[in-house]
């Protein structure tokens, strides 16, 4: 086997966010009394959160204030007042409960457990990713979950990636893997770390951008083909 450490992405790697950040936001807007239109509401805020995350990937904003933010700017895009604070906290409570793997994770870890240490690798948010992770069935999988906000560093930024091997006490960098869905943040992270990568490409988007992944998958099955 050539690696060793297999890193992963959380969302949209291993679990299915989209799934959960749709449920989270109607159930929080449910919370404040507002009719919810999942063609409305959710369109506009999945592209406040797109947007806001690549700010905190290049440095803009903190992960802090990312938290509060994103729904300052959806109650102003919605033209609705309502408490931007409460409203992150209500989101966050019910996107830690939202805990959906994509499909054939499951049957990839169970092959790959015991043969290859894995360990995630996230820019997700500490209390939410906890629980999200560790409530599911793949939680026992990984010998470190690493989250960002606990770090104080997050992916692209190359000290993460040594955060992580210093944790688990790998030094040979040619025996890691990470594997990723974000060419911004997991591919370009793990290119500038020095690490081999690998996209996951599961819409079959064209790469267009200077990042170039060591290896790209359409589904996660085909990993087995690489390692």
């Amino acid at each position: 086997m050539k690696y060793k450490v297999l890193l992963f992405d959380a969302d949209e790697t291993l679990f299915d966010f989209k799934k959960s950040e749709s449920i989270a936001l109607e159930q929080a807007i449910s919370d404040f009394d507002i009719p919810y239109d999942p063609d409305h509401h959710l369109k506009i805020y999945e592209a406040i959160n797109t947007a806001i995350w690549k700010e905190f990937e290049e440095g803009k904003i903190t992960q802090n204030t990312l938290k509060v933010e994103r729904f300052k700017r959806l109650s102003q895009e919605l033209d609705i007042d309502f408490d931007p604070h409460r409203f992150s906290e209500r989101y966050m409570y019910h996107l830690a409960e939202a805990s959906f793997l994509l499909e054939d994770t499951l049957t990839l870890l169970e092959k790959l457990h015991g043969k290859f240490e894995l360990v995630i690798v996230t820019n997700g948010l500490a209390y939410v990713q906890n629980r999200r992770i560790g409530k599911s069935s793949i939680a026992e999988y990984f010998s470190n979950i690493v989250i960002s906000e606990e770090v104080g560093v997050a992916k692209p930024n190359p000290e993460i990636f040594e955060h992580t091997l210093k944790l688990i006490g790998q030094v040979d960098k040619s025996e890691v893997l990470m594997i990723g869905d974000s060419l911004t943040s997991d591919i370009k992270g793990g290119i500038d770390f020095g690490v081999d990568t690998c996209w996951y490409n599961p819409k079959r988007l064209d790469n267009t951008s200077q990042v170039k992944p060591t290896y790209e998958i359409n589904d996660l099955m085909s990993l087995m083909k690489i390692i």
